[in-house]
């Protein structure tokens, strides 16, 4: 049985190192997929994503080899005279590097930003939750982002 505590460590560590972080692109693995990856010993994880301002992808983790884990998402900017997309990725990326040195990816999150306000919801743990982010401009929602996921079970 997989161990969820080493798991949850491991996918904080890859988010972490990898969007947030300004980890290294790889080649894609699909056409037209932006992927970026992290590896540390039997563990592997892969972030591989198509679009820009509004876009969709998935990530993944696999231990010795075998897909554990997994996440897929649909992201967009719904007021463009707003925000636009990289301001969003600016809130975004700051106020996941204040989850993730909290060292978890779940749970309620409010974070003040210049560009906005951003608040994440979700409700599950590793093994199987569901989510949502948006940012707040001027009281409005600017940007929307819808996710779940959990354990891969054969």
């Amino acid at each position: 049985m997989l161990d969820t505590r080493m798991l949850n460590e491991f996918i904080v560590e890859a988010k972490a190192a990898t969007y947030v972080g300004g980890g290294v692109p790889r080649l894609p693995c699909r056409p037209g997929a932006h992927d970026i990856g992290y590896d540390r010993g039997d563990w592997r994880y892969l972030d591989s994503y198509f679009g820009g301002t509004d876009f969709a992808g998935q990530e993944v983790v696999w231990f010795a080899d075998e897909p554990v884990w997994a996440m897929n998402y649909f992201g967009c900017v719904v007021a463009p005279d707003l925000i636009d997309g990289s301001a969003a990725g600016a809130v975004i990326k700051a106020a996941l590097s204040a989850m993730y040195r909290e060292a978890r990816f779940l749970g309620g999150m409010e974070f003040e930003h210049a560009f906005g306000r951003y608040i994440d919801r979700s409700e599950g743990g590793c093994e199987r939750f569901s989510g949502s982010e948006c940012i707040m401009v001027d009281g409005r929602k600017a940007y929307a982002l819808d996710y779940r996921g959990g354990l891969i079970i054969p």
